[in-house]
């Protein structure tokens, strides 16, 4: 498959999608966007740029959510004028799923709603690319269900990105034999950012460990996935989503040249 002309998975190289959690102004998502690019072209990576224009399932009501569909679009269209990157963007509800279409290029189907059928079905009308997140709660052989109804309802072009299984309360756990399960079917890219969440754990919103980004990561890739997703942020500790689990792009970039190191040594 391919995300604007990048290609996933078939031998290609390893794809990095990347970018803030969720976007708060233009300019921050630009500068967000062109410091990526640099540390991408530095070390030959493939990169595709991935924000959020809302985050609809925050714990709190009065969470940051993001600028909402409209500024927010217009936001990611600025980033792919200014840089030239392939984009990515999740959806919440069948109805965002046009106007997105519109600006990036890949559409994200969020964990939680990965079986919402109506919201598949406006994703692959669109004949964008589409990305489906195991749901924590979804056994990686049952994620089959999800790809199969996808390509019914016309999508052509799908990857599975895995971030963990529920673990108890507040945490999650990921057993890399899922990611061997997942690539029977489809193309895989590995959420380091999310695997590392906790889910709820910060009083009433959603903790995380940034130190089991780098070795999950680094795991993942030695199993032999296509993608790696990783949110970066210039200070992560004041994002206002996910702070506790994204990078900066220092350790994003050390974390790139280990990955790349274990991809050559396994001949890709």
């Amino acid at each position: 498959m391919h995300i604007g002309g990048v290609p996933i998975g078939g031998g290609a190289p390893l794809v990095w999608i990347s970018g803030l959690n969720v976007l708060e102004t233009s300019d921050a998502a630009v500068a967000c966007a062109e410091a990526l690019r640099a540390l991408a072209e530095r070390h030959g990576l493939p990169l595709v740029f991935k924000a959020s224009f809302d985050k609809a399932n925050r714990t709190h009501g009065d969470a940051y959510r993001g600028p909402g569909i409209d500024a927010g679009l217009e936001m990611l269209a600025r980033v792919k004028h200014e840089t030239g990157l392939p984009l990515m963007t999740d959806v919440h509800e069948p109805a965002q799923a046009a106007a997105a279409a519109e600006v990036v290029d890949c559409l994200q189907i969020p964990a939680f709603l990965v079986r919402q059928t109506d919201l598949i079905a406006a994703g692959a009308a669109t004949g964008r690319p589409l990305n489906l997140k195991r749901g924590q709660f979804i056994a990686p052989a049952e994620m089959r269900y999800a790809v199969d109804k996808a390509a019914a309802l016309g999508a052509t072009e799908v990857l599975v990105t895995e971030r963990g299984s529920s673990f108890g309360f507040n945490d999650l756990v990921v057993d890399m034999r899922g990611l061997v399960t997942l690539a029977e079917f489809a193309p895989i890219c590995f959420d380091a950012t999310h695997a590392a969440q906790r889910p709820g754990a910060a009083g009433g919103a959603s903790g995380g460990d940034r130190r089991m980004v780098a070795p999950l990561a680094r795991a993942a890739v030695a199993t032999g996935v296509d993608a790696l997703f990783v949110e970066t942020h210039p200070n992560p500790d004041a994002a206002p989503c996910d702070a506790a689990c994204q990078l900066g792009f220092d350790a994003f970039e050390a974390l790139a040249v280990e990955v790349s190191a274990i991809r050559a040594a396994l001949g890709g």
